[in-house]
């Protein structure tokens, strides 16, 4: 009787009665380990040990032989290799753990999870980062030091200085075409009917399959010129000579910088699907309260979007800007297949092919290419932090 009575007394005076889930869960992580979770932990590490070997042969055998199988088996069997030997390492990974008592396997298992993620991005992104930055200082064929040297020979090149003035003109002018046109065709597409809308978004946003190689193909048939008196294959010259006019050497312009314009449109063509769904769900996120207290006030439909809707899509507006100048930045495609940097059009990531492979310079190229990652390295923590603050709002 007197133990009810506490009980009550100490629910009413604010304390919570006991937890038996707690305790359960306070006993768990003491539990050691057993025979079975021991045979559990030496099975998992053995089956490690033979995955890691099987992919490593896997691995040597594509090497070695892949010229020799069809294109299509050998997808084949990288696709079937790859999942399952990832299927199997991870298998293996979580019967180890397993076998840990249940305090430390807690504690361990999202480290092991992600340690296959790690040791990959570290051994093929962190160590040649660093390797590049180390050979950025070194010769021609990486085998002695020289300092500065290649930094001071790549700015004291009046043709780089030209190819930073284009990577300049890129990076201002195509993200902002992104978002300006991906805008333009969001609002519109969404005064369409529903199935007109779902249509033409489709359409719009086709291009984002197509590759730059692919893109770049396309449209140096719309540039291409054929000597005057011939039919012109390219669709631009066969208007212009229908016209009256003469082919017009569309890529060998750099009046005005129009060759790099006109290839500075296929970029804007491939990601205005992108720019046009963003910010289309963006302006439906709006709510309609807001647009219909704007309406009441006297607000017409211009003032409404620029000072209603603009506002609380800048966000979306942002993700895209910076999501296309890092897709400009690191722009090699489209400027080799269509013109290989000549002409006034070559951009820092043709220069590093042309260095690396064609020069065979290893500093110079290292050193454009640091100067590159350099560069991109504040935009992305600027990224971070604005991903960071729209999740926070």
């Amino acid at each position: 009787m007197s133990t009810a009575v506490d009980d009550q007394q100490g629910q009413a005076g604010g304390d919570p009665p006991p937890d038996k889930n707690a305790s359960d869960q306070d006993d768990q992580p003491r539990r050691k380990p057993g025979a079975a979770d021991l045979k559990r932990f030496a099975l998992g590490v053995v089956g490690i040990v033979v995955m890691l070997y099987l992919l490593f042969n896997w691995f040597q055998g594509l090497r070695l032989f892949g010229s020799d199988i069809p294109k299509l088996v050998l997808a084949v069997i990288a696709i079937v290799g790859g999942v399952g030997g990832a299927y199997g390492l991870f298998f293996f990974l979580n019967m180890m753990v397993e076998g840990f008592a249940r305090r430390w396997e807690d504690r361990v298992k999202p480290f092991v999870f992600l340690l296959p993620a790690l040791g990959f991005a570290g051994f093929f992104l962190i160590f040649p980062a660093l390797q590049t930055m180390f050979y950025s200082f070194a010769n021609e064929d990486s085998t002695e030091l020289v300092g500065l040297q290649n930094y001071q020979d790549v700015f004291a090149d009046p043709d780089f200085r030209q190819i930073l003035v284009n990577n300049f003109l890129w990076l201002l002018l195509v993200p902002i075409s992104v978002v300006l046109v991906g805008l333009l065709v969001a609002v519109l597409t969404d005064k369409l009917s529903p199935t007109w809308e779902k249509v033409s978004k489709s359409l719009i946003f086709l291009p984002m399959a197509i590759s730059m190689v692919g893109a770049a193909t396309i449209w140096y048939f719309v540039y291409a010129v054929d000597p005057p008196g011939r039919n012109q294959v390219g669709l631009l010259n066969a208007i212009v000579t229908s016209l009256g006019f003469d082919p017009v050497f569309w890529l060998q312009t750099e009046t005005f910088n129009l060759n790099d314009m006109l290839m500075m449109v296929i970029v804007v063509w491939l990601q205005t699907g992108f720019a046009m769904v963003l910010c289309s769900a963006a302006i439906k996120g709006v709510p309609e309260e807001t647009l219909e207290a704007a309406r009441i006030d006297g607000a017409n439909e211009t003032k409404t979007f620029f000072q209603i809707v603009v506002p609380q899509i800048k966000g979306t507006m942002i993700t895209v800007f910076i999501t296309v100048f890092l897709l400009v930045m690191k722009l090699f495609d489209i400027v080799y297949v269509m013109t290989n940097g000549n002409f006034g059009t070559n951009i820092i990531g043709v220069e590093f092919f042309q260095q690396i492979f064609i020069n065979g310079n290893n500093g110079i190229a290292s050193a454009i290419v640091t100067l590159l990652m350099l560069a991109v390295i504040p935009v992305l923590i600027y990224q971070v932090r604005h991903f960071k603050a729209e999740e926070a709002t």
